[in-house]
């Protein structure tokens, strides 16, 4: 995928309706922290898998854990505490923890790299367009 399909397929995303319960906070961890994913896309534009219950209480437990995690190296800023070579040890490891559960949502594990997460969001939204366009048709008549 070229950048112009990218930015395309980011417009797309971008006017897609999104029920916010159906969407645990985790997720936005998980693809707003990654220097390689388009930090620019809002909350409601990644396609989310049907949620059980426990993929519903693990990614919250997870965010929960790293908000947990950065409260207590108060007063640290966001910058001191992303830094790096300076990320305390308790916050790195609620990240990988939260990078396995949403791996293990969205792929069945975790992902081997951000090329491999972006390409399975990619497929998902894909695929989420293509039925919600049949749906429209369907519908429209």
């Amino acid at each position: 995928m070229n950048a112009v399909e990218i930015e395309e397929a980011i417009s797309q995303l971008a006017e897609q309706p999104f029920d916010a319960e159906e969407f645990p906070f985790a997720v936005i961890e998980e693809f707003g922290n990654n220097t390689t994913t388009i930090n620019a896309l809002g909350w409601n534009t990644f396609p989310v898998p049907i949620l059980t219950e426990k993929n519903k209480i693990d990614p919250t437990r997870c965010a929960e854990d790293i908000l947990l995690a950065r409260e207590a190296h108060f007063p640290a800023t966001i910058a001191d505490l992303y830094d790096p070579e300076k990320m305390p040890d308790d916050l790195r490891a609620a990240h990988h923890r939260t990078d396995e559960v949403l791996g293990r949502i969205y792929n069945g594990r975790r992902f081997r790299n951000d090329t491999e997460r972006l390409e399975k969001l990619f497929e998902l939204y894909t695929k989420m367009t293509a039925e919600g366009s049949g749906q429209q048709k369907a519908g429209a008549g």
